[in-house]
């Protein structure tokens, strides 16, 4: 595969190998392949050709992004200045794409189905869970649970001694 500047170009179809290798995304640089997977992602989305502010094509430039970061995560996992760029770009991603759902449906399955993204809804209340609270919470079940266990004493209490106590009968008056 050619790089963009020289895809357009007949001569380059024809000529030899070693130039073709030169010309050929093989030898090409980093930022030069994550452009070209960029322009791809933004021609599955775009309005127009000149489109390149709308939602749509912003959700694409981040999910290059992304996917580049994830890339670079998978070789350098302890990087951690380049995981919390992800999370950022993941985070302005889900925010447009949240704003994109609201204004236009349509747009929006399409974009999520041409780029592969599975959209997943966040949850209404979010809470950061630490030993700590993991501890509260198991001391308030437990503490819940023995307060169900005396009230369901009681009742059995009340019910027993409800049985074992002779009904007064009522005087017959005549």
């Amino acid at each position: 595969m050619l790089k963009l500047e020289y895809a357009a170009v007949p001569l380059a179809h024809t000529t030899d190998d070693l130039v073709k290798r030169l010309l050929t995304l093989e030898l090409a640089s980093h930022s030069e392949k994550l452009q070209l997977k960029q322009e791809q992602l933004i021609a599955k989305v775009q309005r127009e050709e000149t489109d390149r502010s709308s939602p749509e094509v912003k959700v694409a430039v981040l999910t290059a992004k992304i996917r580049n970061y994830q890339e670079h995560l998978h070789k350098h996992p302890k990087d951690k200045a380049n995981k919390r760029r992800m999370l950022m770009a993941i985070d302005r991603r889900k925010k447009i794409l949240k704003n994109l759902r609201m204004a236009r449906y349509d747009a929006f399955e399409n974009v999520c189905q041409q780029l592969g993204i599975t959209y997943s809804f966040p949850p209404e209340y979010y809470r950061r869970i630490t030993r700590r609270w993991l501890a509260k919470k198991a001391l308030c079940i437990k503490v819940f649970q023995e307060v169900q266990k005396q009230k369901a004493a009681k009742i059995r209490m009340k019910k027993a001694l409800t049985r074992t106590q002779p009904v007064p009968a009522e005087t017959v008056t005549a």
